[in-house]
């Protein structure tokens, strides 16, 4: 079970309205002229990757690609090289996580997951952005920050609002002193160069690109300032290129109750397991009701309002989880039991977990401006709070330091994919933290891509995952560039299944795999879905 903080982060995926300005490659990617030296690669600590063959290293890279001479930073990188001939091989292949602020070392396994072996014919490199995980430096405020007893997330009195006004601003001051100079260079332009830098380093004429949720921003990115250097691209759950940062949290928290009622109904459909109402709204009810109690008394003396409403985030989010919410949720409002309650949300004190939202932060904050009026905020998510309450005040406040956040911020780059060459979209129809709207836009915007939807689905980043149609479809272009044909008009082009709900039911109730061959419940660990 992935670190609440990161199911938060996942929620926070961000995404705004605002001006977007035209920056020329030179503009975003100063001293692009910059020539890294070569990765010396060595054995990863990581066991899985140990297990798999893979070469771990770090490439040195300017901390600001203006000053190519100044201070350095590294950044930590893995390899899982080619089993095919050399003359099947097809090159590199970097991917990303998403976030920001995903670790992405250990994704260079994800090339044993594209059927028919496919993944064999490239080089699948998995690397930390500048400021995450085994990079250096790499980004941590306050380890303690999303620990238990934080003020209630509904900010129905001053005193409430207030403390968390407070609070996101002590954040935002600790980060300020912690990251220095690294705060003003980890926008998204900067993992870009970033990427130039390891195609460089890797001699590698082009790239290709595997991104999951914010990665496919960064893909988008990289393919509108270096269309050359692209060969070929998936995108996962595409963020709309519109929305950054601000203004599209709030599409969010819509698409997020949404979700929430199809998995309100979900739960209640299995009544005779869980006892919780037989219909959506029942259930629904009682989720909120127990949330008011716990803010008199939490379960297990720990998990008050706010550690309840993360828990229940991914259930938005994606469908592997939604048993064992549904098993916490019954064991506590049934029986009193709070055990999986407490399992399922972590101890603090996780810098892990601090890095990959403080890192969320940092980029997002810096990529562009966010309003700097507390009147604003608070309309605006009062707004929205009225017809979609479930995750609107927790993304509210989890965006909050954007507000006095300490680093230097820039003007989002305007993506345009005309120059690119064919990539292939997936999203899924009800895909809250990245709403499939974000889809259709970079599919405009890239007019030789092709999109599949995963029909009525509600998980976000969830290819790879044992759906044949979506699987294959991946393998076939990677193997060979073929796409499904482009339709006209604002649409799909192939239509899915969607990764399935969970039948609580049966035996194998986890597993999506259609072969067995490699573990999906690994992945979903990897990929942090944000």
């Amino acid at each position: 079970m992935r670190r609440i903080l990161a199911a938060a982060a996942a929620v926070a995926l961000g995404l705004a309205g605002g001006g977007s300005a035209v920056l020329s490659p030179a503009q975003a990617h100063p001293g692009g002229g910059y020539t890294p030296p070569p990765i010396a690669w060595g054995t990863c600590e990581s066991a899985g990757l140990q297990a798999r063959g893979a070469q771990c290293g770090f490439l040195t890279v300017p901390l600001d690609y203006a000053r190519p001479g100044g201070t350095k930073i590294k950044l930590a990188v893995s390899r899982i090289k080619h089993k095919s001939s050399e003359a099947d091989y097809q090159g590199v292949m970097l991917t990303n996580p998403g976030g920001p602020g995903g670790s992405g070392l250990t994704l260079s396994v994800l090339g044993e997951y594209v059927p028919g072996g496919v993944g064999g014919d490239y080089d699948w490199i998995g690397f930390d952005p500048r400021g995450v995980g085994s990079s250096q430096p790499s980004l941590t405020c306050d380890p303690e920050y999303a620990g238990y007893n934080r003020p209630y997330f509904v900010p129905v009195n001053r005193q409430l609002e207030n403390a968390w006004l407070t609070k996101t601003a002590k954040y935002a001051k600790a980060c300020d002193r912690a990251g220095g100079a690294l705060l003003d260079h980890v926008k998204t332009t900067d993992s870009v160069a970033d990427m130039e830098s390891i195609r460089k380093a890797l001699g590698a004429e082009k790239i290709n690109f595997y991104g999951f949720s914010y990665g496919t921003y960064l893909g988008q990115v990289y393919a509108t300032l270096h269309p050359d250097k692209v060969r070929r691209m998936v995108f996962d759950g595409n963020v709309d290129p519109r929305r950054v940062w601000y203004a599209a949290n709030l599409d969010q928290d819509v698409a997020f109750d949404k979700n929430m009622d199809t998995y309100f109904a979900w739960v209640a459909r299995y009544d005779s397991l869980y006892h919780l109402g037989k219909s959506g709204k029942t259930v629904k009810q009682k989720y909120y009701a127990t949330l008011q109690k716990l803010r008199k008394a939490p379960a297990g003396g720990l998990i008050g309002p706010d550690e309840w409403n993360d828990i229940f985030v991914s259930a938005g989010y994606y469908v592997f989880d939604w048993t064992v919410i549904a098993q916490a949720f019954s064991g506590w409002v049934n029986d009193g039991d709070a055990e999986l309650l407490l399992a399922l949300y972590p101890e603090a004190g996780d810098p892990g977990a601090d890095n990959g939202y403080a890192m969320y932060l940092a980029t997002q904050c810096t990529d562009v401006q966010w309003p700097l009026s507390w009147t604003k905020w608070k309309y605006d998510n009062w707004r929205v709070y009225a017809k979609a309450p479930f995750i609107t005040w927790n993304n509210a406040w989890f965006n909050a330091p954007c507000r006095t956040w300490g680093g230097k911020v820039g003007k989002p780059v305007t993506v345009n994919g005309k120059k690119a060459p064919p990539i292939l979209l997936i999203g899924e129809t009800n895909d809250a933290a990245t709403p499939y709207t974000g889809s259709l836009e970079v599919r405009k915007r890239f007019p030789r891509s092709v999109l599949v939807e995963g029909v009525g689905g509600t998980t976000h980043s969830g290819s790879l995952n044992g759906v044949a149609c979506t699987d294959d479809t991946i393998a076939a272009y990677l193997d060979t560039g073929a796409l499904p044909e482009r339709v006209p008009g604002n649409r799909s082009d192939k239509q899915c299944v969607p990764v399935p709900a969970p039948d609580p039911t049966a035996a194998a109730a986890r597993s999506l795999s259609t072969s067995g061959a490699v573990d999906r419940a690994e992945l979903r660990d990897l990929v942090t879905i944000r």
